[in-house]
């Protein structure tokens, strides 16, 4: 079976569809990717190109700014994440190294 993530982190999707998709105006989708909330990748001719993923976090967004929650305090709270995740990949990279030596299994090139 193909990575199911594959196809949810795939910029493919443009600004108009995920203004439908999602319920925001194209000025709202560009005022959070001003913010730093979303990073669309860019067209050779400077067109928008989302993903799912992109779409997924926009509705985070507006949910927490319908809570009142500021953009700068989201923000935060995804670094915090991002954090959190690289922190969980570093140790489950450290307890599979520990594990190995232990067992004496070595990686093949």
């Amino acid at each position: 079976m193909a990575d199911e993530s594959s196809y949810k982190t795939k910029k493919v999707i443009t600004i108009g569809i995920v203004s439908e998709l999602t319920g925001l105006s194209v000025r709202q989708i560009r005022y959070y990717e001003e913010r730093k909330l979303i990073f669309p990748d860019r067209t050779e001719r400077g067109s928008r190109k989302y993903s799912f993923e992109d779409v997924e976090r926009l509705m985070d967004i507006a949910a927490k700014r319908e809570e009142g929650v500021q953009t700068h305090e989201i923000r935060q709270d995804y670094l915090r994440e991002l954090r959190k995740e690289e922190y969980r990949k570093v140790r489950q990279t450290m307890l599979r190294g520990q594990i190995n030596a232990q067992f004496g299994i070595r990686k093949e090139k």
